[in-house]
């Protein structure tokens, strides 16, 4: 059975998703940022099936993540590096155990620790406004359609729910923030 695609979605919370698909996309990139760049090291840390890491690998190299370069020519065989946008992506696995840390951690306390080389302190990911550098919080945010959402969404009643009213639109001004959303089999627009 195909999997649902996300990834002509006006949302980049979606195309996201649709790119990651699954854990094993997280572990292999997790185990990238660790140094690990060969498919024997990627199979054997992770434990998982040769023709799932085969599927992930693939993937993240068409998508920019990861470039291939050969280290052996008789059999070729390659070396999976981060690119600058896979290395870009560093915040999100740092954002994600931050909150696995608070959230998941044993009674011991967290499993895995970074350490700032900067500043040689353990350290974990917050995230904050890129203007003022507070912390973002859900209650604190109120999301609207940026330059890329499609113009011929904006009228539609349903998106006017979850984003208000924009100059775009001549609707009366709606409810703001996470409660309102367009239902889900609703989203794509």
């Amino acid at each position: 059975m195909r999997r649902a695609s996300f990834d002509s979605w006006p949302c980049s919370i979606a195309r996201t998703a649709d790119l990651l698909g699954d854990g094993w996309t997280l572990l292999v990139l997790r185990e990238a940022f660790y140094g690990e760049s060969r498919f024997d090291g990627l199979s054997q840390s992770l434990g998982i099936a040769r023709n799932t890491l085969a599927d992930r690998l693939r993937r993240l190299v068409d998508a920019g993540l990861l470039e291939k370069r050969p280290y052996q020519s008789d059999p070729v065989r390659h070396d999976y590096v981060l690119t600058e946008k896979g290395r870009d992506f560093f915040g999100v696995l740092a954002a994600i155990n931050a909150w696995g840390d608070r959230w998941m951690a044993g009674p011991d306390g967290p499993p895995v620790t970074m350490r700032h080389d900067l500043c040689g302190s353990d350290a974990g990911a917050r995230v904050v406004c890129s203007v003022c550098g507070e912390p973002l919080h859900a209650d604190d945010v109120t999301a609207r359609p940026g330059p890329g959402y499609p113009a011929r969404l904006l009228d539609d009643p349903r998106v006017q729910r979850r984003f208000g009213p924009t100059e775009h639109s001549s609707g009366p001004k709606a409810p703001q923030g996470a409660a309102a959303g367009i239902p889900a089999g609703d989203r794509r627009g």
